[in-house]
């Protein structure tokens, strides 16, 4: 081989890989799978044990306190992990018994357990102290649940038995309650193989389906406390050049209908409903053929979604509150199948601007 062709040889073996090496990145698949923590739909039993009063006073979006989380996994033995937790949340961290929890755990700690692979989990407690507040949390993981149906770009969540001990100084009082861990955004993005958008966008410059999807699901369960405009209840991701909204934070809708419970005003806009119950749209004005297949996407989702509530009717520890839950969803499909009352609720209050 004379110098020239051993040049032009080089070349291409050098192009040549360089070009695999990009179709390699390329095909290797940006997203992971679920975590074994919310692999299971078994209710989860943990214990937690701190003081209520000081989680409020003494933390915030970066400060801390250390704790512990006792849990038990399937092999029935009980099992510690030292975890961070902080308050967090607007209305429901200065007005509930129960302040939400941020939590964050080591990646060195939680390898080789059922943790591993969630650094950030959100907790989400009962509110306040009466005697239907586990069905509260209850409809709100079940919201959870049916978003999963309709979208791929969701939240995991896993219901949890909570064994609660706030500490009253020198007392101690015990809780048995229900709540539910929420996947951080970190993992929601990793798993979709999308990167997070942290500034406002258009809901009408985001992907039409998808943000379609998105309204329909808040006149289902009746909340009109988001808007993915102002990212208020709304994280947003960018996915093969599409902007996808993902819902989150429940506890004021019609659905859940928890007695703190008001109609949002974002941005101070007043709505015409002064009921959670009541529900209005509140989506942009789409082409009318996409709304017409997302209608038909949430129809034909109709059989799925009621067995799913149903299959949580032993939970409850209210009959009434799971008859009103069903009911509340069953209006909806009602509603949703019936074309003029879909006309009149849905596309013709849809907004302009």
């Amino acid at each position: 081989m004379n110098k020239q062709a051993l040049i032009l040889f080089l070349i291409s073996f050098l192009l040549s890989s360089v070009a695999t090496f990009s179709q390699d990145l390329e095909n290797t698949p940006n997203n992971t799978e679920v975590t074994s923590l919310f692999l299971n739909d078994e209710p989860l039993d943990i214990k937690l044990s701190y003081s209520n009063k000081i989680l409020r006073k003494e933390t915030n979006d970066s400060t801390y306190i250390d704790s512990e989380m006792s849990y038990l996994p399937e092999d029935g033995s009980w099992q510690t992990l030292a975890v961070k937790i902080r308050a967090r949340g607007g209305y429901r961290r200065e007005n509930c018994y129960f302040p939400p929890v941020k939590m964050k755990i080591k990646k060195s700690l939680s390898k080789e357990t059922l943790f591993e692979g969630n650094k950030k989990l959100k907790l989400v407690l009962p509110c306040v102290l009466q005697k239907d507040y586990n069905d509260m949390v209850l409809k709100e993981f079940l919201a959870y649940k049916l978003y999963e149906i309709v979208s791929p770009y969701h939240y995991n969540t896993r219901l949890l038995n909570i064994d609660f001990t706030d500490e009253k100084g020198d007392k101690l009082k015990n809780y048995k309650i229900k709540g539910f861990f929420i996947e951080d955004i970190d993992n929601v993005s990793d798993r979709c193989g999308a990167k997070q958008i942290k500034r406002s966008i258009h809901p009408l410059e985001q992907d039409d389906v998808c943000s379609v999807r998105n309204d329909f699901f808040q006149y289902m369960i009746g909340n009109t406390d988001y808007s993915a405009a102002y990212r208020h209840n709304e994280k947003l991701l960018y996915l093969d050049e599409q902007i996808i909204p993902v819902p989150y934070d429940f506890d004021m809708s019609g659905l859940v209908d928890a007695s703190y419970a008001v109609v949002s005003q974002i941005q101070g806009e007043s709505l015409g409903i002064d009921k959670v119950t009541q529900r209005l749209y509140r989506g942009f004005k789409r082409n009318d053929e996409i709304c017409q297949d997302v209608r038909t996407e949430f129809l034909k989702n109709r059989d799925e979604m009621l067995a799913l509530i149903a299959s949580m009717e032993s939970s409850f520890e209210d009959p009434d509150e799971f008859e009103r839950a069903e009911k509340f969803i069953k209006e909806f499909f009602y509603l949703l199948a019936n074309d003029a009352l879909y006309e009149k609720n849905i596309l013709n209050v849809a907004r302009a601007n």
